[in-house]
């Protein structure tokens, strides 16, 4: 008996034969894969075990925290707000959030906050880790802060910053929490099957992510932007074992839902700006998107990456199509779209891997290849 179940269409059905070799090989231990093609749901599958000891399988409606690939969530907020003229990403985000213009931040303006390039990848004070859970502390640090470096043209990836950064401009805007904006305007209107901030009457189904090896930060200056950005106190993948931070709003890196739910919210993408007659902008801000803002190599990853407005965009590391757009999540997640194959892919696990990963590589090629037949 197979132990992947759901359904594809027999163009995408090479995903079962690979996410089946994963399970065999241990490769993934519980995951989903979901993808839509031109606004069908081509493929849902899932398989394997929430748990590492493999004692509860893993179900079709099983949530996990997907990291990193919750930061589409916030982008696709922040262009809600800017199709109705509530937010203009090429203003200071002071005119937002007054008390942000502290210790030399006042030209910083918010596409340099969707971009990784304001300077702020990080936490200058020290805290504990629970403390990702008050809000205002979070953002209260990060207002007073100085950027650690000036040059606009650079970037460091905001790991769990960035969250902050653009849900207190959401707040300030809408006068609700992203989490909850989030909720309203998309999750209840398309049916997803996503939290940002989880409520407890969804614990039982949750899959608790099972930590890659650890991060070996000995041989890097502990004063580099890398060492001061991945600081362990707060870099912690065990962070999602916690109620308390499954209950927050970390908006990115802590967003719990599957393959089905994070493809179903972010096809808007891939549909440019609509789904199901539901229309969350304009093509005409859909297309800044792909409009490269920034890019080289990285002062987190180390790797050359371009962004449009939050979402990656084809680079060196990552070639992809001219319409095409992405991000993953620590461990190996990846949400991608692509306009002109009208293509969304959606890989979301429960076995982080390390930097050398090649699971959502393997997946996306596999969903792409089969689009293009």
């Amino acid at each position: 008996m197979s132990d992947v179940q759901g359904t594809t269409t027999e163009q995408f059905a090479g995903l079962v034969d690979q996410l089946e070799k994963n399970l065999a090989s241990g490769a993934d231990v519980g995951a989903s894969i979901a993808v839509y093609h031109h606004e069908q749901l081509v493929a849902d599958i899932w398989g394997g075990y929430r748990d590492e000891a493999k004692t509860t399988p893993w179900d079709r409606d099983t949530l996990v925290n997907v990291w990193s690939s919750t930061k589409t969530m916030t982008f696709l907020v922040a262009l809600m707000l800017c199709d109705r003229g509530e937010l203009d990403f090429n203003a200071p985000v002071s005119r937002y959030w007054p008390e942000f213009a502290a210790n030399g931040k006042e030209s910083i303006e918010v596409r340099h906050v969707m971009n990784h390039c304001a300077g702020l990848s990080g936490w200058q004070e020290t805290f504990a880790l629970e403390d990702l859970a008050d809000w205002d502390i979070m953002t209260g640090l990060l207002a007073t802060q100085a950027p650690w470096w000036e040059d606009r043209s650079l970037t460091g990836y905001h790991a769990i910053t960035q969250g902050f950064l653009i849900g207190e401009i959401v707040r300030r805007i809408t006068g609700t929490s992203i989490g909850q904006f989030l909720k309203r305007e998309v999750t209840d209107v398309l049916g997803a099957d996503f939290f940002l901030g989880l409520p407890e009457s969804e614990e039982d189904r949750v899959s608790i992510v099972i930590p890659p090896p650890p991060l070996d930060l000995s041989q890097v200056d502990p004063e580099s932007i890398l060492a001061r950005t991945l600081d362990p106190n707060v870099f912690d993948p065990t962070g999602p074992r916690y109620r308390w931070f499954r209950a927050a709003e970390i908006p990115a890196g802590n967003g719990h839902g599957n393959a089905r739910s994070v493809a179903t919210i972010q096809q808007v993408m891939a549909n440019n700006g609509q789904v199901n007659g539901h229309r969350f902008f304009s093509e005409k801000t859909g297309d800044t998107v792909f409009e490269r803002q920034v890019g080289g190599v990285d002062q987190v990853l180390g790797v050359d990456v371009s962004f449009g407005l939050g979402y990656g965009l084809s680079s060196a590391s990552v070639p992809i199509g001219p319409r095409s757009c992405y991000w993953g999540g620590w461990g190996g997640s990846l949400i991608m779209m692509d306009q002109d194959l009208g293509l969304t892919i959606s890989y979301m696990m429960n076995k982080m891997g390390d930097s050398l990963d090649t699971r959502r590589t393997e997946f996306s090629m596999l969903a792409i290849t089969a689009a293009l037949r």
